[in-house]
């Protein structure tokens, strides 16, 4: 028995096995039916390996097409989401239909002076304007 445990491994054990017998046949004739199953049976499983290499390859090109499809459908996704806005206007509610939220706007906060000492001749800056203090003072 095979002391590596890998498929491969076990493969080429099979091999040196059917190499042996065969050296040894005379002695070994009554081992003919199972060394022909054991031949046919190696000769199945490398069929299969080889099969299975050829599908990695094949699903590796997949998977990176795939790749490639995906990257490009959000490219296409984000120019459809940015001509909905430009079509329908950014603070549209449609756009909601669409999985694309609308500009709602926020309140901000009023900026308030910095904390400390003022300099003379230094002018603090202005508030920012919010919902609750307008640009227009005359408003």
């Amino acid at each position: 028995m095979s002391k590596e445990g890998t498929d491969a491994g076990r493969l080429g054990d099979w091999q040196r096995l059917l190499n042996q017998i065969k050296l040894n046949e005379g002695e070994l004739a009554h081992l003919e039916v199972p060394r022909g199953q054991l031949e046919s049976l190696l000769s199945r499983a490398l069929e299969i390996h080889q099969e299975q290499a050829a599908r990695t390859a094949a699903k590796q090109e997949l998977s990176k097409q795939f790749r490639t499809t995906v990257n490009e459908g959000a490219r296409v996704a984000t120019l459809l989401r940015q001509a909905l806005k430009v079509h329908y206007g950014v603070e549209a509610e449609k756009l909601a239909e669409f999985g694309v939220q609308p500009f709602r706007g926020g309140l901000r906060k009023v900026r308030t002076a910095p904390e400390g000492p003022v300099t003379p001749g230094t002018p603090t800056p202005p508030p920012i304007p919010t919902a609750e203090a307008p640009l227009d003072p005359h408003e």
